[in-house]
């Protein structure tokens, strides 16, 4: 049994609106024993010397694609498998370098990999996964070039890195079944057009109320969710209504789908820097010449997403949906979305918020007695300096997953 004690430090705990003082934390077997503002005692734990810095909860990506190696998903289907899950492990690597100490894969990341992350076997973040997306023909998950489109079947196409296609009530119900077979967590389907599919266009509508309404009710059966990319007003709201839980994206969703979003009670995942990231840096990375022409369609409505979700009361999570070697910029969501939102705010949506959402609340994304002991220390008050958490994690020299250290520079 592991028992370490944190001192001299400031405290964040995943929910309040400011840092605390003069408290220190004890952890003992995985998870947090003692959250305390006076001295706690204990001769047999590891003293760590905080020296001032903050001590927060983990950080939580809802939204990556480990697998998401090359920026033209179509072409990402011609890499062996092997050498797209080597890549994925340096992926998740780099992630919990930053701080991020669980992620939730927004499609493609299988049991495999997350037995390869839950042994030990590579040192990664926690990881939550929907398995392959779910798209109808033609839909954002179909990177089938046109003369593929009669000589395989959906399920046998050579385009199942990051999805499935599925086509019509059995065939999703079959799909759905499938990936929670192979230990999905939730289920992802596509609502909407989007940028990275070659030929759908962002205002199209994807699956039947038929169709959405079958996955919804399996994944329910399992005790699970849909999550969904959508991004136009009618394709959230028909996914809301339906009982998907999760929307990624919503780049130009209006007020009254905002609001109807808070009223049903579902999320928001944002993710907003890989629009910068592609417009910097798609066009060398080799993304299609279509979807840097959609691209212009979502980008410049990101911001006022935001501010249109944080009206509504929406639980907007954090996600940042990077592609190739755009990954390094994971951080830099945080001072994005800083531009329109309260520091902590922004804080809750990559902590406790996301921990709601992976149905976590209390497990995750807290500093809290019981709560799993995922940690980090940070150079520096996020609360008045977000940008302390950007980089490849220079200012975070400490990270501890499940009550072992992860990263530790603080000698």
């Amino acid at each position: 049994m592991t028992t370490t004690l944190f001192r001299n430090l400031r405290l964040w705990d995943g929910k309040a609106d400011a840092i605390a003082e003069g408290f220190e934390v004890l952890v003992e077997d995985g998870r947090i024993k003692e959250v305390a503002d006076r001295p706690i005692g204990s001769a047999a734990a590891r003293l760590i010397d905080c020296g001032g810095r903050t001590l927060m909860p983990g950080l939580i990506d809802a939204h990556v694609h480990a697998y998401g190696v090359d920026a033209d998903l179509g072409r990402l289907d011609r890499l062996p498998r092997s050498l797209q899950a080597l890549r994925a492990a340096e992926r998740l690597k780099d992630s919990l370098k930053r701080g991020f100490t669980t992620i939730r894969d927004a499609g493609g990341a299988d049991w495999g990999l997350a037995i390869a992350v839950e042994t030990g076997l590579i040192t990664a973040p926690r990881l939550f996964y929907p398995g392959r997306a779910l798209s109808p023909t033609g839909g954002h998950g179909d990177m089938r070039p046109n003369v593929f489109l009669e000589q395989f079947c959906g399920c046998c196409a050579p385009t199942q890195a990051i999805s499935v296609i599925a086509d019509g009530v059995d065939e999703v119900r079959k799909a759905v079944r499938g990936e929670l077979k192979r230990g999905a967590h939730a289920i992802k389907i596509m609502a909407s057009g989007g940028v990275a599919s070659p030929s759908d266009p962002i205002y199209a509508l994807q699956y039947s109320d038929e169709e959405i309404a079958c996955a919804v009710w399996e994944a329910s059966a399992w005790r699970s969710y849909v999550l969904a990319h959508a991004y136009t007003p009618e394709s959230i709201h028909r996914a809301v209504r339906l009982g998907v839980r999760s929307i990624e994206h919503a780049n130009l969703i209006d007020a009254p789908t905002a609001a109807f979003m808070a009223e049903k009670g579902a999320f928001a995942v944002p993710t907003l820097v890989t629009y910068e990231a592609l417009q910097d840096e798609g066009d060398s990375l080799g993304l299609p010449p279509e979807s840097m022409r959609k691209l212009a369609d979502v980008k410049g409505a990101g911001l006022g997403s935001l501010e249109i979700l944080a009206r509504a009361g929406v639980r907007m999570g954090f996600g940042t949906d990077l592609l190739a070697e755009m990954h390094r910029r994971q951080s830099d969501e945080f001072t994005i979305r800083r531009q329109v939102l309260p520091a902590a705010d922004v804080l809750r949506s990559a902590t406790s918020i996301n921990a709601a959402l992976l149905q976590k609340e209390g497990e995750l994304g807290v500093i809290a007695p019981g709560a799993l002991a995922d940690l980090i220390l940070v150079e520096g008050d996020p609360i008045a300096d977000i940008g302390v958490l950007t980089g490849q994690g220079e200012r975070i020299p400490f990270v501890m997953k499940g009550g072992e250290a992860a990263i530790d520079r603080l000698a």
